[in-house]
């Protein structure tokens, strides 16, 4: 062994069969037994033997004390005043080096602990279990012991309850800053700071841990602790310092201090195997096996044999590093000592080491799961049972297997990557749940985890659980027939404890996730939720899965529009008397005067409803509205509707437009919430065919008469900029109309683009918006988005001409120019000026028009693209569903008269089968839910007289049944039924 450094000369007592002092102040020690593990303090040397044995030096006095233990020893490390031992068995001793005889003793705290490693500061120690939970004890002048604000000097050793999901290989100490290091590489410390010595980038002391985010994915492997200054290994062997720079101990050709992790450089491509550091200087080992020493050498510390303070490595001379003789197989630094320890060439190829302070047990699922499944006797049964519930109760156990550790990924682990390999995750979850013992008992350890998991996790690496848990979630569904959903509800009520940070890092990972994974998870969740979910009142566990839902879907409208996943994919039906006990309580909430009692409803989360579910629950809530507005009086027979209870529209078919609006503008804004009754030319008789013929016939007649305008292609329309203040109450009247036809299930024409239904919902139009408005300027603006060369080159301006008027879209700066660094900023501008700006007034007439008469809670539950199908219906017609659908009174499916029927039906142009569609339901499109909700009923048309031949067929819209004729002839049913499909039969005929 060689010595360097404070009692040099005497080589602290450390006798063998030869003491040797080299020119460069380094002292060779010849001893007569191996050395297993060494430590240097303030005033103290302890020596672990490889036998286990363990003796302790006072270096002021050197006295030599064997210590006496019952357990071997395989670790040691020293304080000021506190020696800390480890036994092989985890046993932790620690003993006060100023009194003699030396006595171990184990605190109390961690009697029944098994540890893998410990470290003392200058009057604190941490210690790591095997568990990978860490403890704290000592002096907490500067928040070393990572407790929080509560300065509690303590000789019991605390749980850091912190760090207790984070899987955890290293814990280290200096003066009084405190580290540790998990199995990816995350670095996190706390304690004193005020020379940057914690890596944060700032002098500010840290009471509880906090991560060095500065060494993300440096893939660190080690820490070392000075007094004041740190150094990290990395996996690829390159040396990062920081901290007190006074006496170059930081290795970067300077004596200031480094707030942040920096490259010692000067050790570039000599890559480094060991470090240590003592109180202000550091030591390195390469692979080469040559040892550097940088720092402060006033005491012979870096075995230059110069009292300077090189602030580069320079290299220890030893002179067994030379010929075939021992090599150096790692380094100690402490206090102002310095130590190497030799190896011979045999152990150093085997890839033996003497450094045991890294040595921590690694528990990984991955490889104990065949064990468990295999069969096994009543005493394997018992050991079983034990390690299921050590490694799935948890968090760090959990945290730390199924690693991705191809190309060492797990390093890379950050909120944008979680480091894991999901499937073989779920490759080894699958054969737990195959065996019914084995999953009883992993069912009943995370039960028991959940509760315990800190909300308010240290970095990322502690949130991976939640990810294993949505994959052992998904295996225990797709193998038990009946899983309950006790665990999923625990899972979910785990997940409203984290902190918004950690949910938004979550579903960061999830959207990074292969798209066939995160429908899988969301999947789970809605598996759940269809189980749990029951008519109200729902319980606490319904919620925390809505809310999981509620997570996963905004993270997924967070990512980048390619990645996403369909918004379908979180859609699941309702059933009708759910959603209307659901509605009603939607309703009563106003009512209730508790502001902290919020019920749950699933009103709340409608992207988990599908859009037959949103409609229903609208067509519910307006069922029970119009209700609520209805009159009712004894009667002869009963109880009888009054009149009062109807909005009533008396019409004439040759001014429907102008009625309508003059009716409209005199009736009492109260009466649009009622049912709403149309009646044509004095005809008293009440029919939904004259509702739907009326909203069908008065919106093509108000595209007709030029209220709004249309695109070049006729084919969309939108709001004019230009108006007066009559035609903005037309705007308000129109919106009535609109929302009228929302609120009695009518389909109407509204050639409007998206816009107009996100506008009503409070989302902004975009360019894509615009596009669809207007084709031309939309390719003209993303051309100017586009454009790789100089924009002024194109002269284009902030100033633009919209139907018909010069605007300035910026008027503090008239005729602006358009740049590339403002491009963005004009294509806002212009898509704002068309959206909103130039029709505001004109909107907002309208939108108070729609929700006069349409409950905004409830409008609410339908996205922009679902609220527009719902009032419009879509293009998107299957004539053989409606054949498939349809059913038969007097007739039957092979009826000659039928079968005639769908020949001369699927002779019909496209177009006259839309007419047809209008002619049966009051509808020329299919209804958004699509054409399954077209039920035709074809029954035989009784007549009075004459021959069937010479009569029409005739159609109840409101119930969609077809009142066909027995025909004698195809030419004759095809000619009758051609005829009945032309208007002049359909609402122009009296």
């Amino acid at each position: 062994m060689f010595s360097w450094g404070e009692d040099r000369h005497r080589g602290f007592g450390l006798r063998g069969d030869s003491n040797i002092a080299t020119e460069d102040g380094v002292h060779f020690l010849d001893l007569s037994y191996h050395i297993r593990d060494l430590s240097a303090g303030h005033s103290v040397l302890t020596v672990v033997k490889t036998n286990g044995e363990v003796f302790i030096i006072r270096t002021n006095d050197l006295r030599t004390e064997l210590v006496g233990c019952k357990e071997k020893i395989q670790a040691v490390s020293c304080g000021d005043d506190v020696v800390t031992l480890l036994s092989d068995r985890g046993t932790v001793f620690c003993v006060d080096s100023t009194h003699i005889p030396f006595t171990p003793s184990t605190p109390n705290a961690l009697c029944n602990i098994q540890v893998s490693q410990v470290a003392c500061g200058s009057q604190h120690s941490v210690a790591l279990t095997k568990d990978g939970q860490v403890y704290t004890w000592g002096q907490d002048s500067r928040g070393q012991l990572g407790l929080g604000k509560v300065k509690t000097d303590t000789n019991s050793p605390q749980h850091l309850r912190s760090l207790s999901a984070i899987p955890l290989v290293q814990v280290a100490a200096g003066g009084e800053q405190s580290f540790a290091l998990s199995v990816s590489g995350g670095v996190f410390g706390w304690g004193r700071n005020d020379r940057g010595q914690l890596g944060l980038g700032d002098t500010t002391d840290r009471q509880t841990p906090t991560p060095v985010h500065y060494l993300n994915k440096r893939k660190t492997i080690h820490i070392s602790c000075g007094t004041d200054h740190t150094a990290v290994l990395t996996k690829d062997g390159a040396v990062f310092t920081f901290g007190s720079g006074q006496y170059g101990q930081l290795g970067h050709n300077s004596f200031r201090d480094g707030l942040r992790p920096r490259l010692v450089a000067e050790l570039w491509g000599a890559k480094v195997t060991k470090i240590a550091c003592g109180r202000h200087h550091t030591l390195v080992l390469t692979h080469s096996r040559r040892v550097y020493s940088f720092g402060r050498e006033e005491q012979g510390q870096l075995g230059h044999g110069e009292k300077s303070h090189p602030s580069v490595p320079l290299p220890v001379q030893l002179p067994q590093n030379l010929g075939d003789g021992p090599k150096i197989g790692n380094i100690y630094a402490g206090g102002n000592c310095s130590f190497a320890t030799c190896m011979s060439n045999e152990d150093i190829q085997g890839g033996l080491s003497t450094d045991t302070k890294n040595n921590v047990t690694q528990h990984s699922l991955d490889g104990m799961i065949d064990r468990w499944t295999s069969k096994c006797d009543s005493k394997s049964r018992k050991k079983r049972k034990q390690q299921i519930h050590r490694m799935f109760s948890s968090a760090s156990c959990l945290n730390q297997s199924f690693l991705d550790r191809s190309k060492d990924k797990h390093f890379q682990t950050s909120s944008k990557y979680c480091g894991l390999n999901l499937s073989l995750a779920q490759l080894n979850f699958e054969k737990l749940v195959r065996k019914d013992a084995v999953w009883t008992e992993v069912e009943a350890a995370v039960l028991q985890l959940l509760p315990s998991l800190d909300g308010n996790l240290v970095g990322v690496e502690g949130l991976r659980v939640f990810l294993l848990l949505n994959e052992l979630l998904h295996v225990t569904q797709k193998h038990i027939q009946w899983p309950n959903t006790d665990l999923a509800e625990a899972v979910a009520a785990a997940f409203q404890r984290l902190s918004a940070e950690s949910l938004q890092v979550i579903g960061e990972w999830w959207c990074s996730l292969p798209v066939s994974t995160m429908v899988k998870y969301v999947k789970v969740w809605k598996q759940a939720l269809s189980v749990s979910i029951r008519p109200l009142p729902y319980n606490t566990g319904v919620r925390n899965l809505l809310l999981v839902l509620q997570h996963m879907y905004n993270a997924n409208n967070r990512s980048a529009r390619r990645t996403r996943i369909p918004e379908k994919t979180y859609c699941m039906g309702i059933n009708k008397e759910i959603l209307t006990k659901d509605v009603l309580l939607w309703r009563s909430k106003s009512k209730i005067q508790d502001v902290n009692y919020q019920p749950t409803t699933l009103c709340n989360y409608p992207f988990v409803m599908d859009l037959k579910s949103k409609k229903m629950a609208y067509d519910i809530d307006a069922g029970i509205t119009q209700g609520d507005h209805q009159v009712m009086l004894p009667g002869p027979y009963g109880w009888v509707v009054q009149p009062e209870s109807y909005f009533e529209l008396k019409l004439k078919r040759a001014s429907l437009l102008k009625e309508t609006f003059s009716q409209l503008a005199a009736a009492h804004h109260s009466v649009f919430k009622k049912w709403l009754v149309v009646y044509f030319d004095e005809e008293p008789k009440i029919t939904d065919v004259y509702k739907r013929d009326f909203f069908y016939h008065l919106f093509h007649d108000i595209a007709k008469s030029g209220m709004y305008m249309f695109n070049d292609s006729k084919r969309v329309a939108w709001f004019p900029s230009k108006t007066t203040k009559k035609n903005k109450k037309k705007f308000f009247r129109f919106g009535v109309l609109c929302g009228l036809a929302l609120y009695n299930q009518s389909i109407i024409y509204l050639p409007f683009p998206l816009a107009l239904f996100k506008k009503l919902l409070g989302v902004e139009p975009t360019l894509e918006d615009l596009m669809e408005l207007s084709p031309s300027v939309g390719k003209r603006l993303q051309y100017v988005l586009d454009y790789d060369g100089d924009l002024e080159d194109l002269c284009v301006s902030f100033s633009i001409n919209w139907d018909g008027t010069n605007v300035e879209l910026d008027p503090q700066n008239p005729e602006k120019p358009v740049t590339s660094q403002n491009r963005k900023e004009f294509v806002d501008a212009y898509v704002t000026h068309v959206f909103n700006t130039s029709v505001e007034s004109v909107f907002q007439e309208f939108k108070r028009g729609f929700f006069l008469v349409c409950d905004w809670d409830f409008v609410k539950l339908f996205r922009p693209e679902e609220l527009q199908g719902v009032l419009v219906g879509e293009d998107v017609y299957d004539w053989e569903k409606l054949k498939r659908n349809t059913v038969y009174e007097g007739y039957y499916d092979g009826h000659p008269t039928i079968q005639m029927f769908w020949e001369v039906f699927d002779e019909l142009t496209e177009e006259q089968k839309k007419d047809f569609l209008l002619f049966l339901t009051g509808f020329r499109k299919a209804p958004i839910l699509g054409m399954d909700q077209i039920h035709m009923r074809v029954r035989i048309k009784q007549i009075l007289n004459g021959s069937y031949d010479q009569h029409f067929p005739e159609s109840l819209t409101c119930h969609s049944i077809l009142e066909l004729p027995l025909y004698s002839a195809k030419d004759i049913m095809r000619d009758r039924l051609t005829e009945a499909l032309m208007p002049k039969r359909g609402f122009e005929r009296p």
